[in-house]
């Protein structure tokens, strides 16, 4: 196994022209403006293998990302990747059918999931082509830049 580099990686996955799918962009640029120096920020489409090589060096990562389980548009998840399987439920609109849970299961069985895996999950309303996010999706986001940024502070005060 290689050697670790990243000590914090966020990423952001979506597409920025499929309205809510690009949730995890937005928060994705948004922490990266707040935490220049403490963290490495990647933007990704949501495809398992290009997943698996961002986050192969880094010791906590933190994977952001619209999802569709028919839950409240705007209702916000978190997955602790360690502690669980993820559910590819949550991933059903993906165009990839290799994507995020496969990605983190496939990850586990061979030993490289990193110490600290987290998924944010945003219930998104919209999914068709067109910009920007939904208000109900909107409306989130503050919340979980918050959410995410204490998560980081935490993770920096353990020098992860």
């Amino acid at each position: 196994m290689a050697a670790r580099e990243t000590k914090i990686l966020v990423i952001g996955i979506g597409n920025a022209y499929r309205r809510d799918d690009a949730v995890g962009l937005v928060i994705a640029r948004r922490l990266k403006e707040e935490f220049r120096d403490q963290i490495q920020v990647r933007e990704e489409s949501g495809e398992g293998a290009a997943l698996m090589d961002s986050w192969r060096n880094a010791n906590a990562v933190i994977l952001i990302d619209a999802v569709q389980t028919g839950g409240t548009p705007g209702m916000v998840y978190r997955l602790d990747a360690r502690a669980a399987s993820i559910p590819s439920r949550f991933f059903r609109y993906s165009t990839h059918a290799f994507g995020v849970a496969e990605a983190v299961e496939l990850a586990r069985a061979l030993g490289q999931i990193a110490a600290h895996l987290v998924i944010y999950g945003i219930e998104g309303d919209s999914f068709d082509a067109g910009t920007g996010l939904t208000t109900a999706v909107e409306r989130v986001v503050p919340e979980i830049v918050e959410r995410i940024r204490q998560e980081i502070e935490l993770l920096v005060s353990y020098d992860v």
